[in-house]
């Protein structure tokens, strides 16, 4: 048994201890239970702020309570400290972090985390040239897949803010270390369902916390995992969840960015080829979902690329309906195989407008004439379908191409039609005209009312006589100089086009109604006098074909004079000249004796109103060559 001298001198020893291990041993208490002793931290505090280096050697660690209390002490310590004497501290503070980590307990990975976390939330003014990142990426990545998942995000969370801006750092953007943030943060933001813990709102705080500080050089790394991650796991098929994910980046990155991201995907759809019509579609949606995002017209130099690769892709849609080609790991047969490949042309006509929607009028002129460019015109490219589509490959890409053109005009608006409209454009598309095809004739159709209508009035127009067009209440602006220069360089081929297509025997209902819609469009967009006298002639030359034209069936003659009436019927009430007004009534209203519309009584109507009497009494024959 010791002596009380012996006791005596042990006290004397232990007075002799060097301060730094008494301060520490005296923040300690005798029962764990009890918690630091908060009393003797302020002077180890001030003690460790004066000498950090010499902090955390002795540091009893070995039970749990202790462990607890050794950790609460490192984290006031850590708050307390200066900026300028922090990283002194730091690597010992680490070094204790990384040891709870590693341990296989949950609740001491739980707590090394919460004390990462804090010092994450410090920001420092001097960088640390020795300092590393790289087991903490990877220690909380795995904990991300575990059932302390959060404290994994929670931790990757921490690594970002603190190594992000530090150039000195190991770089957190390259794939190294993305390869493993990424796939974490995805895995987590998946399980949407029955998220009671808040998972998915911390993991999508983190993504966007992540994306947000990516600068241009870094932009396509932290993509590219993404794009892996749908890949690995067969995500772009349920489209949902892909698209999710594209939108968090999409708002999350510097908007002058966007680009880059709409690049990667459309990379990554031309990798995707050969895979099934169900991933080029998850692709081409999330594509479309991106475009309406960006909607900054920043694809800039690349606009063309973007259309180029959609394009491709239809053609490639094409073959592959027709010609059985690859349907990537879709099974079943080929009904399936075709629906799922239209379902994919849908959705690359929708995505050709989503990007269109974003551009300025003289972008969209430009794309309007890359996509007439790749479109087999007749007598100029007569097959661009492969060997295996042929003829009907050549006609489904016409009809595809025109379907995206269509699309791209949806909402175009421009003040000068001839520069908007060359007729480097308008050419071949009137040259579809001369086309048996009804179904390409009405995309035709469709197009030049689309173009034309500048103030919304196409829904207006139905096919039908109204004894007031004032119900109608259509938008109409003064014919500016730029529109009359437009309608004498192109008025005669827009009316050729209106007199062949009434002509053709398997023009329907809706050939008509739309021919009716062009028509009006003309008149309260484009007409000038002189167009209202060659639109009169038009009507009336219609009127001579619906009763001159045996060989087409009764349904088009009787359609072809509804057309003549009809609009003869319009125009006269935009002309506001009574006798005009009055003979066209006196027509549509007889029911027997002479129906048909006097082309000299016209003349005479409208003569006495300033109009050239003279071209109203000559009529109008298409010129059906030149």
């Amino acid at each position: 048994m010791p002596t009380k001298a012996d006791k005596s001198v042990c006290g004397c020893c232990g007075a002799l201890r060097p301060r730094y291990k008494r301060l520490v041993d005296n923040i300690f208490p005798e029962d764990p239970e009890d918690g630091l002793v908060k009393a003797n931290m302020e002077k180890l505090t001030f003690y460790a702020l004066s000498a950090p280096e010499k902090l955390s050697r002795d540091v009893a660690r070995h039970r749990y309570g202790y462990v607890c209390i050794a950790m609460e002490a490192l984290d006031q310590l850590l708050m307390a400290c200066h900026c300028q004497s922090i990283n002194l501290f730091v690597e010992s503070f680490l070094t204790m972090v990384r040891k709870l980590l590693e341990a296989d307990k949950p609740n001491l990975q739980i707590l090394g985390t919460n004390s990462f976390v804090k010092f994450a939330n410090i920001e420092e003014d001097t960088a640390s040239y020795h300092r590393s990142y790289d087991f903490f990426i990877s220690r909380f990545s795995e904990m991300c897949h575990s059932r302390i998942r959060m404290a994994g995000i929670r931790g990757l969370q921490g690594v970002v803010r603190k190594t992000v801006n530090d150039e000195l750092q190991a770089n957190i953007w390259d794939p190294q270390h993305m390869d493993k943030i990424v796939p974490s943060l995805l895995f987590n933001l998946q399980c949407a369902e029955g998220d009671k813990d808040g998972t998915v709102d911390l993991t999508e705080r983190c993504l966007r916390e992540l994306l947000g500080r990516a600068v241009y050089g870094n932009i396509k790394n932290a993509v590219k995992p993404v794009l892996m991650h749908l890949d690995n796991h067969s995500l772009w098929e349920g489209k949902s969840f892909a698209v999710r994910c594209f939108k968090i980046i999409m708002y999350s990155i510097q908007s002058q960015h966007s680009h880059l991201v709409i690049q990667q995907l459309l990379g990554h759809l031309d990798a995707n080829s050969k895979s099934s019509a169900t991933v080029r579609g998850g692709i081409v949606e999330v594509i479309s979902e991106a475009a309406v995002i960006e909607a900054s017209g920043s694809i800039g130099p690349t606009v063309l690329e973007v259309f180029n690769t959609l394009l491709k892709q239809l053609r490639l849609s094409v073959d592959y309906e027709l010609g059985g080609g690859c349907s990537g790991s879709g099974g079943g047969g080929g009904l399936l195989r075709v629906q799922e490949e239209r379902q994919l042309q849908e959705s690359v006509i929708r995505t050709v407008g989503s990007f269109a929607g974003t551009l300025p009028t003289y972008q969209r002129s430009e794309v309007m004439l890359f996509i007439m460019g790749k479109i087999p015109v007749p007598g100029m490219y007569p097959t661009l379908g492969s060997s295996n589509s042929g003829f009907e490959g050549s006609r489904m890409i016409q009809i595809m191409l025109l379907k995206s053109l269509l699309q791209v005009t949806v909402g175009f608006q421009t003040t000068n039609m001839l520069t908007a409209l060359p007729s480097s454009f308008l050419d071949p598309l009137l040259s579809f005209t001369l086309m048996e095809d009804a179904e390409i004739r009405l995309l035709v159709l469709e197009i030049l009312i689309s173009l034309i209508d500048r103030h919304e009035n196409q829904l207006k127009f139905s096919l039908r006589v109204l004894t007031d067009i004032s119900v109608l209440k259509l938008k109409m602006d003064k014919c500016s100089r730029q529109d009359n220069l437009f309608m004498k360089k192109h008025s005669q081929r827009l009316y050729r086009h209106v007199y062949l297509a009434c002509r053709e025997e398997n023009s329907e209902q809706q050939h008509f109604q739309s021919l009716f819609t062009l028509l009006g469009l003309i008149c309260v967009e484009l007409a000038n006098e002189e167009v209202v006298v060659d639109l009169i002639r038009l009507a009336l030359a219609l009127q001579d074909l619906a009763v001159t034209e045996e060989a087409l069936p009764v349904f088009n003659r009787c359609a072809v004079h509804a057309l003549s009436a009809a609009y003869l019927n319009l125009i006269s009430q935009l002309t506001t000249v009574p006798t005009f007004c009055q003979h066209v009534h006196e027509k549509v209203e007889k029911v027997e004796g002479e129906f048909l519309f006097s082309q000299s009584k016209i003349a005479e109507t409208l003569g006495g109103s300033g109009y050239n009497s003279d071209r109203l009494v000559t009529p109008y024959i298409p010129q059906i060559t030149g």
